[in-house]
């Protein structure tokens, strides 16, 4: 049911492409116990839920979740998330790089979390300067 071209513009609408990096500077206790986590998801609000499944189902990869939001005013939402690195490499990445993104940002945002995985690939995010640097990388991204 789902299309590449349909894909394209629902992510980039709706979609992001991140990475969160703990920033060595600023020490102390964290919930996280990785450094570096890449992401790549799509958030709808629970009555297009559905899409997300069929996505889950088009990619064979990821995972489909509530998230609660306590805003006023805001609907619950639901997420379509792949943080796998494998998967990200071997099946997001491939496709968005085969079918553009047509948003500025969106692209500017791809081309920087492709930028992140290379580094992370190369053992970058294991020493402090890595860190610093994938932080840098990072805080460029919309």
């Amino acid at each position: 049911m789902l299309n590449p071209e349909y894909i394209i513009g629902l992510v980039d609408g709706e979609g992001s492409f991140t990475a969160y990096v703990r920033d060595p500077d600023k020490g102390g206790v964290t919930k996280r116990r990785v450094y570096v986590e890449p992401r790549f998801y799509i958030k709808l609000i629970e009555k297009d839920k559905d899409i997300l499944y069929q996505l889950k189902e088009y990619f064979g990869c990821g995972s489909v979740y509530f998230q609660r939001d306590k805003r006023p005013n805001h609907q619950q939402c639901y997420r379509y998330e792949v943080f796998n690195w494998k998967e990200l490499r071997n099946i997001i990445i491939p496709f968005f790089q085969k079918y553009q993104l047509r948003f500025a940002s969106k692209k500017n945002d791809f081309i920087i979390f492709c930028d992140i995985m290379d580094r992370i690939e190369k053992g970058e995010h294991k020493t402090d300067a890595g860190l610093k640097n994938l932080c840098q990388i990072k805080a460029k991204m919309h």
